[in-house]
């Protein structure tokens, strides 16, 4: 049987929606323009799978890490990863992917490591100001090396193209949505703790919002993602104050509720802060302090300096001052629309387009 000559794409990325919201987006252009592509992730990556089209094969590899696990399991993970490894380069020979592209996290070893030994064309796209430990080791070792979030921390000698982060086309699709901006009707506030929802934030949003004069808690209606532990106290939360609120721990159509709110409570995510931005509303964001190398703090900068977020840290966090911000912007309709255009002016809307180009640059197709 004759091998497919339609061009490959093997993009291997990590669990978690940070790496796997930007693959999503480059895997559905690809597939636009003609390519067969194919996603390396692990089985915490595979249940974000579902939003890829269709068409998208899905390996599963071995999850390993060193962080996770007692000390067998971190004994174990070397050679998890030389499996994960030899696995790859078998299949890469069998259906010799045109280029490789990487998004960070342990899942991607075996596919970049495997391009490496290959000779294949080979990028990585890093979502975030502070590398993760598995982009910073394969920085050297590739071709092309790009980044969400600028500027980036990168090694001495590895020249970053700045290609922003690229975005799901159902977000794509409400770029620069026209925006209402808070007043004396029904608000909606979207609060996001990335794709797992966040603690602190189902500890203190509620209580921030209960603080608000009656009059304006009756508009309010709030979609809040909270973890299944935290749903009951924080729809209690919620009841308690009067305030109508959906509390769920996921929402599938976050670029619809984006696109209608007047205020977005979020961590600092890197694909977060890039869907706010390419919609362009005004956010509160608040990094998760513990993120690796404080990475969250080093995304938010830019959104904030351009005038299109508040950013609290952790340590600044209590239902006061959260409160004081929510309302500096609720009470504020012109400067809360001046927080929207920034963030349409700070948004990289073609960063998919961009990074396309690199990927049809380096397999040769101009």
């Amino acid at each position: 049987m004759a091998k497919d000559k339609t061009p490959l794409l093997l993009i291997a990325a990590g669990g978690t929606g940070g790496h796997m919201f930007p693959a999503q987006a480059l895997a559905e252009a690809m597939v636009r323009r003609g390519w067969r592509v194919k996603l390396s992730t692990d089985a915490r990556g595979a249940r974000y799978a579902g939003g890829f089209p269709h068409v998208v094969a899905v390996e599963q590899v071995s999850s390993a890490t060193f962080a996770r696990g007692g000390v067998l399991a971190k004994l174990a993970t070397p050679f998890k990863i030389f499996g994960g490894i030899i696995s790859a380069i078998l299949r890469n020979v069998a259906d010799r992917p045109s280029v490789v592209v990487g998004f960070g996290g342990y899942p991607t070893i075996p596919a970049l490591a495997s391009a490496t030994f290959l000779g294949l064309p080979r990028a990585i796209h890093e979502q975030n100001g502070i590398m993760g430990r598995v982009n910073r080791v394969f920085a050297k070792r590739v071709n092309r090396f790009a980044c969400g979030t600028w500027p980036t921390d990168v090694p001495d000698g590895v020249q970053a193209e700045y290609t922003g982060n690229p975005v799901r086309a159902s977000v794509l699709e409400r770029a620069g949505a026209a925006y209402i901006s808070p007043g004396d009707y029904p608000m909606s506030i979207l609060v996001i703790g990335g794709s797992q929802g966040a603690r602190i934030l189902s500890d203190t949003v509620p209580e921030a919002l209960a603080r608000l004069p009656e009059p304006q808690r009756a508009n309010l209606r709030i979609a809040h993602q909270a973890r299944a532990e935290d749903l009951e106290r924080v729809i209690a939360a919620y009841d308690a104050a009067g305030i109508t609120a959906e509390v769920e721990t996921f929402f599938n159509d976050v670029p619809r509720r984006l696109s209608e709110c007047q205020l977005v409570i979020s961590r600092a995510g890197a694909s977060s802060i890039a869907d706010i931005s390419v919609i362009g509303r005004p956010a509160i964001l608040i990094p998760y302090a513990a993120a690796a190398g404080d990475h969250q703090s080093a995304n938010a900068k830019g959104l904030a300096k351009a005038g299109g977020a508040i950013t609290i840290p952790e340590s600044k966090l209590d239902a006061d001052t959260l409160r004081d911000q929510i309302a500096l912007v609720l009470d504020n309709p012109d400067g809360a629309l001046q927080m929207t255009l920034a963030a349409v002016s700070y948004g990289v809307p073609d960063a998919t387009e961009r990074l396309v180009a690199l990927v049809q640059d380096l397999a040769g197709y101009k």
